[in-house]
């Protein structure tokens, strides 16, 4: 794989990961447990589109086929999809949406904290105007943890339960391929096994404040970054990307 292919991929990932996360937080709209939630989660998964759209332009541009984000979000089947396996995972209730937002927030903090000192100067920019965002996020997913964790015996409940039920899908944000060792070899990319650490102590000491039990490493579900998902993705698709699909070419 060549070093233009290579760095396509990592930001389809990018991309893909704020798209996707960004469309399932989408589908709260109206329907959240509150209205201030229900603003609050719009303008988290508005927060998403906007870098999705920086991300995947990027993209477009480095893969110099006369692609842009529109094209790569609604034109791409599912095996093209690079964006991990939790992003894609249902919302289920209240307490699994939020479980899945801290779960992704603490490693997408991190993660964007390490592209600012990107190589490519590209990156840099786009990861430090998302990390101003993704701090907010991330204070607002581990509050709804902390709330729900040590709150009412059904909060507790059901909040303890979505951390184990997504558990599973959390070592695929560490494990690096060739497409990632490829852009940390050029000081591009972060080193994802650096973030595991950091994401741990911040998990441990999250659940441990919430009274939730954090639970044990163990097997890990994977294949998102390769274009292998869950059934989910082609629903969330055929939602996203229908207008599009019925009106090819269709514009504003």
């Amino acid at each position: 794989m060549s070093g233009q292919d290579a760095l396509f991929e990592y930001l389809l990932r990018l991309g893909d990961n704020a798209l996707i996360l960004g469309h399932r937080l989408s589908e709260w709209c109206g329907h959240s447990p509150a209205l201030e939630e229900d603003l609050a989660l719009s303008n988290v998964a508005l927060d998403l589109i906007g870098q999705t759209q920086l991300w995947l332009n990027l993209a477009g541009e480095v893969e110099g086929k006369g692609r842009d984000a529109d094209k790569l979000a609604y034109l791409r089947d599912a095996r093209d999809f690079r964006n991990l396996l939790l992003v894609e995972q249902p919302n289920g209730d209240f307490a699994a949406t939020m479980a899945r937002q801290f779960y992704f927030d603490a490693w997408h903090y991190l993660l964007l904290r390490e592209l600012t000192g990107s190589k490519d100067g590209r990156i840099g920019e786009i990861a430090a105007k998302g990390l101003k965002e993704v701090t907010y996020h991330l204070e607002r997913s581990r509050d709804w943890i902390l709330r729900l964790g040590d709150g009412t015996e059904e909060s507790h409940r059901r909040m303890q339960a979505a951390i184990d039920d997504l558990w599973m899908y959390t070592g695929e944000m560490f494990e690096s391929d060739e497409v990632e060792q490829a852009m940390m070899r050029e000081g591009t990319g972060a080193d994802l096994s650096s973030l595991h650490e950091p994401w741990l102590g911040l998990m441990q000491a999250t659940t441990d404040e919430a009274t939730l039990t954090l639970p044990q490493p163990g097997w890990a579900q994977r294949g998102g970054k390769r274009g292998m998902h869950s059934e989910h993705l082609g629903y969330i698709l055929a939602d996203l990307q229908f207008l599009q699909r019925a009106y090819p070419n269709a514009v504003w």
